[in-house]
């Protein structure tokens, strides 16, 4: 997927998301996206480097300790609770 389809999806999904609002006001729309997007983004990237974390920090551009908080918020590599 090439950069300017990522934006395209993204500008889809934020237009389909403001009908939808159906006249409501949005509120933190920044954290809403990123908090979208990071998850997949770390998922995709952990499984492209076999789930090492060094690399997939290296390939993602933050240090590993950067890595590791944001998978623990989004809860990537933790078993799921019952």
């Amino acid at each position: 997927m090439k950069d300017n389809e990522i934006g395209r999806c993204v500008r889809q999904t934020l237009d389909e998301y403001f009908r939808d609002l159906d006249g409501e006001r949005p509120a933190a729309i920044y954290d809403m996206v990123m908090n979208c997007v990071e998850k997949p983004l770390i998922e995709v990237v952990l499984d492209r480097v076999g789930g090492n974390q060094t690399q997939a920090a290296e390939l993602l551009g933050v240090n590993r300790n950067t890595l590791r908080k944001k998978m623990k918020t989004h809860g990537i590599g933790t078993p799921p609770t019952k």
